[in-house]
């Protein structure tokens, strides 16, 4: 409360919110390559830190509300030298190759 009508009373300040989320991700893959993409909505492709490693995906990105934080495990291991990603309209595409092909036996279901 102001001590006299011509001191103003102080307004608190307005703080900025960020929202801190986890990105919607499809991972699929075949026997050669993991095929990931990212949605990150507002985001300028100069505020995405990607990041790839043996079993691994770390991506960040923020726009001017969000910021958009996910690591996701990958159950094969990939060659990270050669991954590669495109961005493009709020969508991150990512395609890292295997280390080595997906082997398997199909098991018959009695």
């Amino acid at each position: 409360m102001p001590k006299n009508k011509t001191e103003k009373q102080s307004e608190p300040a307005q703080e900025e919110t960020t929202s801190v989320v986890s990105p919607e991700v499809c991972i699929d893959h075949d026997d050669k390559s993991y095929y990931i993409d990212v949605e990150l909505p507002g985001v300028d492709k100069e505020h995405i830190d990607l990041s790839v490693g043996e079993q691994s995906l770390c991506v960040e990105a923020a726009s001017e509300d969000v910021v958009y934080l996910g690591c996701f495990s990958l159950a094969h291991a990939v060659d990270e030298t050669k991954a590669k990603a495109k961005f493009e309209n709020g969508l991150l595409r990512v395609e890292i190759p295997l280390k080595a092909a997906i082997k398997g036996r199909r098991i018959k279901i009695g």
